[in-house]
């Protein structure tokens, strides 16, 4: 089921203040455009990889789900890791029948790379929030990684 490695997922109050850090420490020297995720209540950004990326999320707006983690992590840290599966459904039902938690309705919704989402409870995931994505096609306008 599991496939490649999409991205790791960054909380931070500064996507700009990231991205000077990731460009000025690591040499990281693709940045795409931030963009707005209104349903989520996100700002995200992401940076380009030889092998993946990184994808910066910054709370969007005072209801957003990134407050509580940043409350707890001021300066920001690892919020999620992001494996890619080629069918989200037979995921979710594979995983539910082996007993894992899958947060919010269990029906996913539209992630950044325009593709469906889900993540699992990091109760079963060894303490990691793990977003699993529909693997993205060409055809769906995004690159593919």
């Amino acid at each position: 089921m599991i496939g490649r490695l999409n991205h790791v997922g960054v909380a931070t109050p500064s996507i700009a203040d990231s991205v000077r850090m990731y460009a000025d420490l690591l040499g990281a020297t693709r940045a795409h455009e931030p963009f707005d995720l209104p349903a989520q209540g996100v700002r995200v950004c992401f940076i380009d990889l030889p092998n993946s990326q990184v994808e910066l999320i910054e709370p969007l707006g005072d209801d957003s789900p990134i407050h509580g983690f940043l409350a707890k992590n001021p300066k920001g840290g690892q919020h999620h890791i992001c494996f890619e599966v080629e069918d989200i459904l037979a995921a979710r039902d594979d995983l539910r029948a082996k007993g894992a938690t899958i947060l919010g309705t269990g029906e996913p919704r539209i992630g950044a790379h325009g593709t469906p989402i889900l993540f699992l409870h990091p109760k079963d995931m060894g303490g990691v929030l793990v977003e699993l994505m529909q693997t993205p096609q060409p055809a769906d306008g995004m690159e593919a990684h």
